[in-house]
């Protein structure tokens, strides 16, 4: 080959390569993070437990979540800058599995393209998404997840796409051990918690950090145990006044049986994973007197809420049935989403992120909610007494 053509060569393979270089940079300026709406309707992810061990909450929780979604599409929906959108539902079963939730996750953001998600109704399988969502950014609000780090990174940043519309456990623990000893007068307590996550076992913790009385005994249960006899009979020979047992209502419907039938009558008291209906059916409605519970939400006390009243008569209309704490929070969960897109008047699911974090004084079903800088939400919280599997009295903690 001649020089000349040599030359030529090159300088042609320059320019090529030159073109690449900028068609590269071109590229990257006009890739778009996040997820946007397109067309009429603005998709809104569901991640939830509908069917495993969590299969109840995660029910619920869709439940709640259909019936905003509809009242919001009645309304003309979501006003998202000036132009009326409808929600599109994209309902997944995570079937209580860390690994399926994460796999949902995938498709809900990838191949769905949803702006946000709701869901997941457990920590763990919250927890599990995480990663998903933060890298196709995209927004998602647990109605249930409750462990204090489920929003932060390892090194105490919060996480950017990880919201909730339920608060911590060390509230609801702490909330639990002042019930106990200024409500219920108990100075000796024991705890019996579940440690099969950081639900059961955060709770414990917090519980034991502000109470105080002496706790007496402490010890754990494992998901799926059948028979609490043994630590129960030790706890009955220890003059206990009550017994804080935090966790799900499938394995506390049976220490609530199997403590009464041991003749164990003193108060047991727990948090909001105990706030189903299927609890008493576990327990037998005769065994379920003097049962206390941490909840965001109780009839009683959200009679005095109007947007409460309002929910409350349309579920019933609509479900034939009172309606569960964990329908509440996912409707919560819905309209918190709404607002935020309102807010930020856009569909973009790295503005209603950000949107998110701005809610201020929202009127919740669940109470007044403002977002603090960790992505928890400011709001009240109650306790509900049972006696005889129904809820007799609602105690408005501060």
């Amino acid at each position: 080959m001649k020089k000349s053509m040599i030359k030529k060569v090159v300088g042609m393979a320059a320019i090529v390569m030159t073109a690449g270089v900028f068609a590269g940079c071109s590229t990257a300026k006009t890739t778009t993070k996040g997820n946007q709406t397109t067309g009429n309707t603005v998709k809104i992810g569901v991640n939830m437990e509908l069917s495993g061990a969590a299969a109840g909450y995660g029910q619920s929780q869709k439940q709640g979540i259909q019936l905003a979604a509809s009242e919001i599409n009645k309304d003309g929906g979501i006003n998202v800058n000036g132009k009326k959108k409808k929600i599109k539902l994209v309902i997944r079963d995570n079937k209580t599995s860390n690994n399926t939730s994460a796999s949902v996750a995938a498709q809900l953001t990838n191949n769905d393209k949803v702006v946000a998600i709701v869901g997941p109704a457990t920590t763990n399988a919250g927890t599990a998404e995480i990663p998903n969502i933060t890298k196709a950014a995209v927004p998602s609000v647990s109605p249930s997840a409750t462990d204090p780090a489920y929003t932060l990174k390892k090194n105490g940043k919060v996480q950017p796409y990880v919201f909730r519309a339920c608060y911590q456990n060390n509230f609801q623990g702490a909330t639990a051990a002042k019930f106990m000893t200024n409500t219920l007068k108990a100075k000796r307590v024991a705890v019996y918690a579940d440690n099969s996550s950081d639900y059961g076992t955060g709770l414990a913790k917090a519980f034991k950090k502000a109470y105080t009385g002496k706790v007496v005994d402490s010890q754990f249960f494992t998901a799926g145990d059948k028979d609490f006899n043994a630590v129960l009979t030790s706890f009955k020979s220890k003059k206990i006044d009550a017994i804080y047992a935090p966790g799900y209502y499938t394995e506390i419907g049976l220490i609530i049986k199997q403590a009464r039938q041991a003749g164990i009558n003193v108060p047991i008291v727990g948090s909001d994973g105990m706030a189903d209906p299927k609890l008493a059916q576990i327990a037998g409605n005769n065994n379920a007197s003097k049962i206390y519970y941490t909840t965001p939400f109780s009839d009683d006390v959200a009679k005095a809420n109007p947007t409460a009243v309002k929910f409350m008569n349309k579920y019933k209309a609509k479900y034939n049935q009172d309606a569960p704490t964990f329908s509440a929070l996912a409707y919560d969960s819905v309209y918190m989403i709404k607002q935020a897109i309102e807010s930020e008047k856009s569909a973009d699911s790295v503005k209603i992120a950000k949107g998110l974090a701005k809610i201020k004084n929202f009127d919740g079903v669940t109470g007044n909610i403002t977002m603090d800088k960790e992505h928890n939400p400011e709001k009240p919280i109650a306790i509900e007494e049972l006696t005889k599997g129904k809820v007799s009295e609602s105690f408005n903690v501060k």
